[in-house]
C-alpha cells in the first residue's frame, strides 16, 4: 500500500515534482518552527521535547506543534487588551510593600505593583466557597463577571446557572466566560436559561473549529468572579460538584480560595474585561464605563498584588514572582499544589533553600487525578527529600489547592499549579499577599492539612525497578508537555 501511494505522488508531475515540492515545503516549515521554538522563553526540557518531535518525527511533531505548541503569541499580545491597565494610579495610598524585592521582581516582569486598602478572607472548603459565591451573586446590584475553566453538568453547575439567570432577569448584568476545552461538555443547551434571561455567555478560544487566533493548547485556566466591580473570589475552585457545593459531598476535592474586596478586586475585574473583550470583540471602553470611580476606595488594610500570567503577557511575572519568593525565604517555605513538576530553576532554588536550613514543606495529594503527573513528580520529590525538605502526601482524597507561603510574611494564592503548563502555557491568575497577618492565616490553613497527610520517606539504598524507572523517565519526558 505504501508503495502504491508513493507511486501515485510520483506520477502527479514530471520526475515527482509535486512530491519534491511537498518534501521541500515540509523541510522549510520544520525549519521555521525550530527557529520559532528556539526563540521562545521555554524551559530547556520543554524545548528539547518539542525539538525531538519536530526533527525526528516531522509528520507528527509539526502538526502537533501547530495545534498545541504555542506559548507566547506576539499577535495575541499586540491585539489583546493589556491584562492590567493603570488603575493603581487612581489609588490614594501607596502600598508599603511596593519596594520589596518580590514586588519589584513581579513589576519588572510586567505586572502592576501591590495595592493597599483591601480585605481578604480565605475559603478553606468547597462548602465555604459555594456559600461565599452564592452570597455574592445574590447580593450583587449591578454586575456579575465570572470566568471559569470548568462549568459542571451537575447539581452545582445547574444551581449556579439557575441563580445567575434569576439575577439577570432582575436587571443585573451577568457575563459568564467559559474555557471551551474545560467546559467542553457544557453546551449551549445547558446555559440556555441564562442566555434567555439576558445573561451573556462566551467561550474562550474554541477548539473546534480551529481558530487562527492561537494554539488549541492555550487554555484559560483563570478562575475569577467579580461582583459590582469591587469584590472578587479567586482560587482553584471550578464551578462543579467536585470543587464546591451547598452540601457535603464525600468525593469533594480539597481546594483553597479567597474573597477579596477593594482595589485589588477592581484589578481582577479588569483582567476579566481584557479576556472578555478578546473573545467577544466588545468595546473595553463601554465595559469600563460601567465601573464607578468608588471601586478604588480603601476597604481594609491588606496589601495585595494581582498577577496575571499567560500568552497575553509579554513576560512571566507569576513564575518570576514564585522564584523571587522562594529565594527571599529565610525561615520557612510552604507549597501546596496538586501537581509538582517544577523546572530546573525552581527545583534547584528549593533544594538550595532546604540545604541552607530553611524549612521547606511540600504538600501534594497521595494520588492525583493525573497518573502521568504522579509518575513525573517522583524524581523531583526524591531530590527534595535528599536535600532535607519535608514532603507530605495528602491522603483523604484529591488535593486541588494551590498556595505558597514564605516566612509567615508572604503568600500566593490563585489558579496556577506548580508545573510547566500553569507556569509557562496557560492563562493564569494569582494574588500575592504582602501583609504578614494574612500570610500567617494562610500558613495556619496549610498546617491544618498536615494531620491528614503521611510523610514521604526516601530509602537511599532502594532504587526504582526497571519498569518503574522506565515509566518515570517517560513521564518526565512528557511532563513539559502536560
Amino acid at each position: 500500500m505504501r508503495d502504491k501511494i508513493f507511486s501515485f505522488f510520483q506520477n502527479l508531475g514530471p520526475n515527482g515534482l509535486l512530491l519534491n515540492f511537498f518534501a521541500l515545503a515540509g523541510f522549510v516549515l520544520a525549519l521555521l518552527l525550530v527557529a520559532r521554538l528556539m526563540g521562545e522563553k521555554r524551559a530547556p526540557a520543554n524545548t528539547f521535547a518539542w525539538l525531538l518531535g519536530i526533527v525526528l518525527l516531522p509528520w507528527v511533531g509539526v502538526p502537533l506543534y501547530l495545534l498545541f505548541g504555542g506559548r507566547k503569541l506576539r499577535r495575541l499580545v499586540l491585539r489583546k487588551l493589556p491584562v492590567l491597565p493603570t488603575l493603581p494610579v487612581a489609588i490614594g495610598r501607596e502600598a508599603e510593600s511596593v519596594h520589596t524585592p518580590v514586588a519589584q521582581t513581579i513589576v519588572s516582569a510586567g505586572a502592576p505593583p501591590p495595592v493597599a486598602g483591601n480585605t481578604i478572607e480565605f475559603l478553606a472548603h468547597g462548602e465555604e466557597a459555594y456559600v461565599a459565591l452564592e452570597k455574592q451573586i445574590r447580593g450583587a446590584r449591578h454586575a456579575i463577571h465570572i470566568t471559569t475553566f470548568i462549568l459542571g453538568r451537575d447539581d452545582t453547575g445547574r444551581r449556579l446557572v439557575r441563580l445567575l439567570a434569576e439575577r439577570a432577569r432582575e436587571g443585573v448584568k451577568v457575563r459568564l466566560l467559559l474555557d471551551s476545552l474545560g467546559s467542553w461538555f457544557t453546551g449551549a443547551g445547558f446555559t440556555h436559561r441564562l442566555r434567555k434571561a439576558g445573561g451573556e455567555i462566551a467561550r474562550f478560544m474554541p477548539v473546534l473549529p480551529f481558530s487562527s487566533r492561537g494554539s488549541a493548547n492555550l487554555r484559560n485556566h483563570r478562575k475569577i468572579a467579580v461582583f459590582d466591580h469591587c469584590t472578587a473570589i479567586i482560587g482553584g475552585h471550578n464551578l462543579a460538584r467536585e470543587y464546591m457545593g451547598p452540601h457535603h459531598f464525600r468525593k469533594r476535592w480539597q481546594d483553597f480560595g479567597a474573597v477579596i474586596s477593594g482595589p485589588a478586586a477592581a484589578l481582577l475585574n479588569d483582567v476579566f474585561i481584557a479576556d472578555w473583550c478578546f473573545v467577544t470583540g466588545q468595546s473595553a471602553e463601554s465595559l469600563r464605563a460601567e465601573t464607578p470611580a468608588s471601586v478604588t476606595a480603601p476597604r481594609g488594610r491588606s496589601e495585595l498584588q494581582v498577577v496575571a500570567s499567560g500568552p497575553d503577557v509579554p513576560g512571566d511575572p507569576l513564575y518570576e514572582g514564585i522564584i523571587s519568593m522562594v529565594q527571599e525565604a529565610k525561615q520557612s517555605i510552604w507549597i501546596v499544589t496538586p501537581y509538582f513538576i517544577p523546572d530546573d530553576v525552581l527545583l534547584r532554588s528549593l533544594i538550595v533553600k532546604a540545604r541552607s536550613g530553611v524549612a521547606v514543606n511540600l504538600i501534594v495529594p497521595a494520588r492525583s487525578d493525573h497518573r502521568i503527573a504522579d509518575f513525573a513528580r517522583r524524581h523531583y520529590l526524591r531530590e527534595l527529600l535528599r536535600a532535607g525538605a519535608r514532603v507530605l502526601l495528602y491522603t483523604p482524597g484529591m488535593l486541588h489547592s494551590k498556595a505558597l507561603i514564605v516566612d509567615d510574611r508572604l503568600g500566593l494564592i490563585g489558579s496556577a499549579n506548580f508545573d510547566s503548563r500553569s507556569l509557562f502555557v496557560n492563562f493564569e491568575i494569582g494574588v500575592v499577599v504582602h501583609t504578614a497577618a494574612n500570610a500567617r492565616a494562610m500558613k495556619t490553613w496549610a498546617e491544618t492539612l498536615t494531620p491528614h497527610c503521611r510523610p514521604l520517606k526516601a530509602d537511599p539504598e532502594k532504587k526504582p525497578g526497571f519498569f518503574a524507572n522506565l515509566v518515570e523517565d517517560l513521564s518526565r519526558l512528557l511532563a513539559p508537555l502536560l
